[in-house]
């Protein structure tokens, strides 16, 4: 059990560390052309860790500022628009797992100071909180997003939030509720507390598993044009 400790603080560290590196990265010099993105790639981090880095370093530089101007000074198309579409379609799930992952860190931090029980469990009503917060925040982080590329009235930006995301949220709560059960009532048999740091890293493979069940989601998102490519 000792040893399984340590694994698991040692994945929550390598997460953190991984997601201040591209923080660094970002000030040093490599701010995303899309300003929201700058908190995603730091976000998907935090429960991705050094496959988020990866994925900051394989996609997230290639949309910075910087190589969007020298594409545009070039005449060649944006890069956004230039990778391939199951690359446009893992960043748009990437962002709304972003928005995700943090109503769920500020909802589960929120109850373990201020339990809710539902339905005669606090798991039942930290989903609940969680489901709350995380809907909230991705709409937000969809506004932002579409707002200043579509260039429309705040109200048009919230409908079209709403339609972007909606499914793509749900979907992505889906994965991350179907893994807590399965931690929570097979492999644990009870609830696990926020103090826990198996909590969290049980949290971190849940938001994996939410950017399975949201990926085709945004796939036909995408293909429907419901949903901008970022």
């Amino acid at each position: 059990m000792h040893l399984v400790h340590v694994l698991v603080v040692s994945a929550l560290v390598l997460a953190i560390v991984s997601s201040l590196v591209i923080v660094a990265d970002i000030i040093a010099g490599h701010p995303q052309h899309m300003m929201l993105m700058n908190f995603v790639y730091p976000i998907t981090a935090l429960y991705a860790g050094p496959l988020g880095l990866l994925v900051y370093f394989t996609l997230g530089r290639k949309s910075t500022r910087q190589a969007v101007l020298q594409a545009t000074a070039r005449g060649q198309k944006p890069p956004q628009q230039s990778k391939p579409f199951w690359q446009s379609v893992a960043v748009g799930a990437l962002h709304c797992g972003s928005g995700c992952t943090l109503g769920d860190i500020l909802a589960e931090t929120l109850l373990f100071f201020f339990p809710l029980v539902w339905l005669g469990r606090k798991l039942y009503g930290a989903w609940l909180i969680d489901f709350i917060f995380a809907f909230i925040i991705g709409i937000l982080f969809q506004y932002y997003a579409i707002k200043p590329m579509r260039k429309i009235s705040a109200g048009d930006a919230l409908k079209a939030a709403l339609k972007a995301d909606t499914l793509s949220l749900i979907a992505w709560q889906i994965g991350m509720y179907g893994w807590m059960a399965i931690a929570t009532f097979l492999i644990f048999h009870h609830e696990l507390r926020a103090s826990d740091p198996m909590f969290w890293c049980m949290m971190q493979i849940g938001m994996l598993c939410g950017f399975l069940t949201a990926y085709p989601v945004n796939w036909w998102l995408l293909r429907k044009k419901i949903k901008e490519t970022m």
